[in-house]
């Protein structure tokens, strides 16, 4: 698949004011430094589209891109260690939960990992939240053209051990990327196509 526009929509803190359309949309969310902003601009070939920033935790709300006019890309707060107040932390929590529970259109969530590091507990946790409210995710790990082959491989057997080892009956679909040379997003685009041909075709039958 080919992104040929990508729009931005809607900013928000509450799920009743989320598009109300039935098309089909994916949620990308990660720790507060996890690289989504470059990721989300560079699989929309658009470095101005979602807001880049040095200082972790810039997204806040809930932001809804349309894209090519038949699906949403949404990019969702980071959690982590983004500077913000417990208090700001608990609203984020508060509406990311509502949003993955009644958010009736998300089709999949694309979990986003550093691959320069190893199994984070927070990654884990969430990951495990997500599998126990039975919502479907996939993993897309970022900033890989900053290690070699042998080092990616590596820490990719140590998420898939770490998840095996916590009873998950089967591992997510993993993706390899780099916003810096665009490496992956061919494989990530071309699996939204598929999701959004089955869930078109669900829609229709």
């Amino acid at each position: 698949m080919r992104i040929k526009s990508a729009k931005f929509v809607i900013s928000n803190s509450e799920i009743s004011k989320c598009p109300q359309s039935s098309i089909p949309e994916y949620a990308f969310i990660g720790r507060s430094n996890v690289g989504k902003s470059s990721l989300i601009n560079s699989l929309c070939d658009n470095k101005k589209l979602a807001k880049t920033s040095s200082r972790p935790g810039k997204t806040q709300l809930i932001n809804h891109f349309l894209i090519n006019e038949n699906w949403y890309l949404v990019d969702l707060p980071g959690y982590g260690y983004a500077r913000v107040s417990k208090t700001q932390k608990k609203i984020f929590q508060t509406f990311i939960t509502k949003y993955f529970k009644y958010r009736t259109q998300l089709v999949n969530a694309f979990l986003l990992a550093d691959i320069r590091h190893g199994p984070q507990p927070i990654d884990l946790k969430f990951m495990e939240w997500l599998g126990n409210n039975l919502i479907p995710f996939s993993i897309i790990f970022t900033k890989a053209d900053k290690l070699s082959s042998k080092s990616i491989e590596n820490n990719i057997n140590d998420y898939k051990n770490s998840m095996l080892t916590s009873n998950w009956e089967e591992i997510p679909p993993i993706f390899i990327t780099s916003a810096k040379n665009k490496s992956g997003n061919k494989e990530v685009l071309s699996y939204i196509n598929q999701l959004n041909i089955d869930y078109f075709d669900k829609s229709s039958s």
